[in-house]
């Protein structure tokens, strides 16, 4: 029985660090306005199950994809 509830647990964790992970991809690709800023939204998106929900909520449309157009 003990090992059923720990695969439903992985399971159930899967989705938030997937989710997590997205997060700090999305951080580390966009620009914000200071290196402190950026700082602080890769340790808000590293709190468990909860951090990536905040930067999607408050902080994903504060960075810009940096200019990648040749020329």
């Amino acid at each position: 029985m003990a090992l059923k509830t720990a695969g439903t647990f992985v399971l159930l964790c899967i989705p938030f660090l997937l989710l997590t992970v997205w997060a700090l991809v999305d951080i580390s690709i966009k620009d914000f306005n200071t290196l402190k800023e950026k700082a602080i939204w890769y340790v808000i998106a590293l709190v468990p199950f909860i951090g990536w929900l905040v930067y999607l909520i408050l902080g994903f449309r504060r960075g810009r994809k940096p200019d990648t157009t040749p020329g």
